[in-house]
């Protein structure tokens, strides 16, 4: 599938309600739980996305459209949310991620890009040239791909009690 960006905007504007039906209102262990040591919680998910919308895909679309590549992007901090929001309530994180994104599509959406747009190029610290499009693209597969982490992580909380029923959820040994 190529990119397109009203495809894109698709996906983006529905991210924050998926994960507000998914987890707000949940009891803690759903929320809270992890695969194991080193790894999120949904909640822990959340923040990460706050912190993205915040420090990575908007402020780099700008970098791309304002300086091109003679400006690297700053080096995106994957693990902030453990520090940034200690202490927050998920029902805060949600609402939080949810009016971010808005802003975020906002912007992307007043830009009313080109395809030649869409096709400038910008410097990621570790990846070397990118173009806007790809940057975009990528933020869609990074939503796409944390719903997924959270509705696995949420289901490996029912490891156990699925009994033998594990073995016809491939969901578990992921």
């Amino acid at each position: 599938m190529d990119f397109s960006l009203d495809a894109a905007v698709e996906v983006l504007t529905r991210t924050p309600g998926t994960l507000k039906s998914m987890l707000d209102g949940l009891p803690s262990p759903w929320t809270s739980g992890k695969e194991g040591p080193d790894t999120w919680s949904p909640q822990d998910v959340v923040g990460h996305l706050i912190h993205g919308e915040e420090t990575d895909w908007i402020p780099r679309a700008k970098i791309i459209l304002t300086k091109g590549e003679s400006q690297a992007f700053e080096p995106f901090d994957r693990f902030a949310q453990g520090r940034r929001f200690a202490g927050w309530s998920l029902e805060r994180l949600l609402n939080r991620f949810g009016e971010l994104r808005a802003e975020g599509v906002a912007t992307l959406r007043g830009w009313h890009l080109t395809r030649e747009q869409l096709a400038l190029r910008g410097r990621h610290p570790e990846l070397g040239q990118v173009t806007l499009s790809q940057l975009l693209a990528s933020w869609v597969v990074h939503d796409l791909g944390h719903i997924a982490q959270v509705s696995r992580v949420m289901a490996k909380q029912y490891t156990a009690a699925v009994g033998p029923w594990k073995a016809y959820l491939p969901v578990l040994t992921r």
